[in-house]
């Protein structure tokens, strides 16, 4: 067997889900020799050894504690349980001792807040789960933050975005230190894809906008979302709401946050993210009934907006 010429440090602590725990373990413990490549030495270790409860309701025994890092080449943090939780300092420091040192530092998911929390992506460009992005932004203001992104590699600091994601990053340092083929057979013995198409933005939810009430402004909007097979403009939502063009506009804006031109093009995306979903309509149908008018234009808009084209995105969720 080949000596391990790279370790891998996972970071375990109380509230961890068993998931995000098992995917650098699945990718980094496989048996690279076979492959005719070292394996990884992977260490589990927490901020001090024994039992540590998972989210699922079972405990983990960790061996190691923080200590451990110091012989790591990469260290993984995976989803934080807590985002409002402020990981402990001792985390914090090690962490930040890793990095000085040279290590490769790798937050998974919510893994990010802990690095943010460190000041190790401060002036940098990183990734986390959507559903929390908006807080993430918030509270790491010196932050960039790639929302549509499936992970994000700045070097020797990586994040991934929300849960599954968490595989394609770690498959992604498989591939920078082993190369395509290792990693696309790895990926292919955990039956995953070696590389997905398309990024996060693709699995954001896209809810259409709910009725928007019985004033004039209000039942126009619920008109549009009802006939967005047609072509709407804003003279035309101006006049059903018996407004000028220039009161309706500044009032949408103050109800919608938007212009109308974007605000119709969400909902259009919307509807077709549904049909591409739900049905087996031919392209070409699900623009005319999203209101795209083309295939052409469906696949701008869609491809513009999800980083997948909408053949691709069908293949994905049928």
């Amino acid at each position: 067997m080949l000596k391990p010429a790279h370790t891998v440090a996972v970071i375990a602590f109380d509230g961890i889900s068993p998931f995000h725990l098992s995917v650098p373990c699945m990718v980094f413990s496989d048996d690279l020799s076979r492959l005719g490549v070292p394996r990884y030495g992977l260490l589990i270790c927490g901020e001090k050894p024994g039992p540590i409860a998972t989210m699922s309701g079972f405990d983990i025994v960790v061996e190691r504690d923080l200590s451990a890092l110091a012989e790591a080449d990469t260290v993984i943090v995976p989803a934080w349980p807590d985002p409002d939780v402020a990981p402990p300092e001792p985390l914090l420091q090690a962490l930040r001792d890793a990095h000085a040192r040279g290590a490769r530092i790798v937050g998974l998911c919510l893994g990010a807040f802990v690095l943010a929390e460190a000041g190790l992506l401060d002036g940098r460009t990183a990734s986390t789960h959507w559903v929390w992005a908006d807080d993430f932004a918030r509270k790491y203001p010196k932050v960039t933050l790639d929302r549509k992104v499936l992970y994000v590699d700045d070097g020797n600091i990586l994040t991934s975005a929300g849960t599954a994601a968490a595989i394609d990053c770690c498959l992604h340092l498989l591939r920078c230190d082993h190369g395509a083929e290792v990693a696309g057979r790895v990926a292919r013995r955990m039956v995953v894809a070696p590389v997905r198409h398309g990024g996060q933005a693709q699995y954001i939810e896209q809810p259409m906008p709910k009725p928007a009430g019985n004033d004039p402004l209000g039942m126009a909007l619920d008109w549009a979302i009802a006939n967005l097979a047609q072509p709407i403009s804003v003279d035309m939502l101006a006049q059903r709401a018996a407004m000028s063009r220039r009161n309706f506009t500044r009032r949408f804006k103050m109800k919608t946050g938007t212009t109308v031109a974007q605000w119709l093009i969400n909902c259009r995306l919307a509807t077709a993210q549904r049909l591409l979903e739900t049905t087996g309509q031919a392209i070409d149908l699900v623009a005319d009934q999203a209101g795209f008018g083309s295939a052409a234009s469906l696949r701008q808009h869609f491809t513009a907006k999800f980083a997948i084209s909408p053949a691709a995105y069908r293949k994905q969720f049928r």
